[in-house]
């Protein structure tokens, strides 16, 4: 081990119990989640009182640590609703921390659940080491820190507050605004992206009109125009590209990183399951010396993604920050089905019963990946449940019997080239 290096956290999303599981499995440090009311993922969000609950059993039975995301911009009508969920917090969650934006939600914390240790959300846009200082003075004692910083950004604030810690996001999709204070959603939907609602206007199609030549027309709201540029590739300055610092991860801790945050709550648990396992070995490859393995940027490849970039990380990305050949998502590998579990419904110790995500045939070769292993097979056998042979089976389908190798875990993902 490199013992010049703080080992650092391994941070991933849990939008429901199912992800949650899968980033156990999958080698996550910590997670970040939140109720749908005070998260800024409230569409997606899964998790009731109840349902959180059990996630909590989940990750202190494994060891592992939760953060508690409150960190939407509330209203004044919302404050009674804070007030409420922070003593619910405090008396039956008992997080390790909670994620927080606004300095009104920050001294809540502050009179209903002190013990609480604060860490202020990239919401809160902490660009510069006296910021840091303020929210230290208020009780903060880890500063999430905004995308748009560079990396020598990032150690001046770590020289000038070296006992606060610092988190940072390595992967996953970047918001037009970067720092997420974007009005575009609510100003087009009536949907607040800082009450947790984001449309992600951003990312539907738009066109620029016939007659209009500096005018932009969304496909849903035909005759509203919107003014303009394009260049000889077209209008893209929506478009940004994905984050992935995979090959950075040294720089950053060397920095002053202590928590890499993977983005994504409301993306699948194939997402989940094969970005973090990339940064788990890559994590464990940096504090044994080992050099990057660059298969790994293969690996993160073959879930949605929009083109890789490093941020800020190294100065301003320009028109590298922009993915020019396609507005919509890219991949190599798909995911086709979720181990669920083995089944004793078709005789062999090789037969699941598999959620099925997208089409699949008899005698397909599929790559097989669990935490542990990775290899590519043939597909041999496949079943309904009452034991009917298939030769093909659609995405939506269900669940259905494959046979596939003995000796796999749940949540074992099974994917086929695009």
């Amino acid at each position: 081990m490199n013992k010049k290096l703080q080992k650092p956290e391994l941070l991933v999303p849990a939008g429901n119990m199912d992800k949650l599981k899968v980033g156990l499995q999958y080698g996550a440090d910590a997670f970040y989640m939140g109720m749908p009311s005070f998260s800024m993922r409230s569409r997606i969000n899964n998790f009731d009182e109840d349902a959180i609950m059990e996630g909590v059993k989940f990750i202190r039975k494994a060891g592992k640590k939760f953060y508690v995301t409150v960190n939407i911009y509330p209203r004044g009508n919302k404050v009674d609703a804070f007030k409420k969920h922070i003593k619910f917090l405090n008396d039956k969650m008992k997080p390790d921390a909670v994620i927080v934006a606004d300095s009104g939600v920050v001294d809540m914390m502050r009179e209903y659940a002190p013990k609480i240790p604060i860490h202020m959300s990239v919401q809160a846009n902490v660009l510069n080491y006296r910021a840091v200082k303020f929210w230290q003075k208020q009780g903060a004692t880890r500063i999430i820190l905004p995308r748009e910083l560079m990396l020598k950004e990032i150690k001046e604030i770590h020289e000038n507050v070296p006992d606060m810690e610092l988190e940072f996001f390595v992967h996953g999709a970047i918001c037009m605004a970067y720092s997420g204070r974007c009005l575009l959603s609510a100003y087009m939907t009536g949907r607040d992206a800082n009450q947790g609602i984001c449309a992600h206007d951003c990312r539907w199609k738009y066109k620029v009109r016939e007659g209009h030549e500096y005018a932009l027309e969304e496909e849903e709201r035909p005759g509203q125009f919107m003014p303009i540029e394009e260049d000889e590739h077209g209008t893209y300055i929506m478009n940004s590209k994905d984050a992935c610092l995979l090959p950075y991860l040294q720089d950053l801790v060397e920095a002053g990183i202590c928590s890499f945050k993977i983005e994504g709550r409301n993306k699948t648990e194939y997402y989940l399951a094969t970005v973090t396992k990339a940064y788990r070995q890559a994590i464990d490859d940096m504090m044994k010396g080992k050099k990057f393995d660059k298969n790994l940027l293969s690996e993160v490849a073959k879930t949605g993604n929009r083109g890789f970039i490093p941020g800020f990380l190294f100065g301003f990305p320009g028109n590298d920050n922009v993915e020019f050949d396609k507005s919509g998502p890219m991949q190599t590998y798909k995911v086709v089905g979720l181990v669920k579990g083995k089944t004793k419904k078709v005789k062999g110790d090789d037969m699941y019963e598999v959620e099925i995500r997208n089409r699949l045939e008899k005698g397909q070769n599929v790559e097989v990946m669990t935490p542990d292993d990775q290899f590519t097979m043939e597909l041999v056998g496949m079943f309904d449940l009452e034991g009917n042979a298939l030769d093909l089976v659609h995405g939506g389908a269900g669940n259905k019997i494959l046979q596939l190798k003995k000796g796999l875990p749940e949540n074992t993902m099974v994917r086929v080239k695009c």
